[in-house]
């Protein structure tokens, strides 16, 4: 599943969570699979932030190699 559709899953378990309708049962349940949601979401961010640090690491040698050559 994608970053978004992730998070569409996990609002719509917030809002059964909050509508008070369902039973103890299914709120374990959905607590167990929003945890998971949230865990898969977090690594998926983490992997972003990693990427975009080497990214930004790599344009600043770039800029810094770009300055030193003038």
């Amino acid at each position: 599943m994608t970053f978004e559709q992730l998070t569409k899953r996990l609002e719509e378990i917030v809002a059964k969570l909050e509508s008070g309708t369902v039973s103890l049962d299914e709120v374990s349940k959905l607590f167990i699979e929003g945890a998971d949601i949230t865990k898969k979401c977090y690594t998926m961010l983490a992997e972003k932030k990693g990427k975009v640090t080497v990214l930004r690491e790599e344009l600043d040698k770039l800029v810094e190699k770009d300055f030193q050559n003038d």
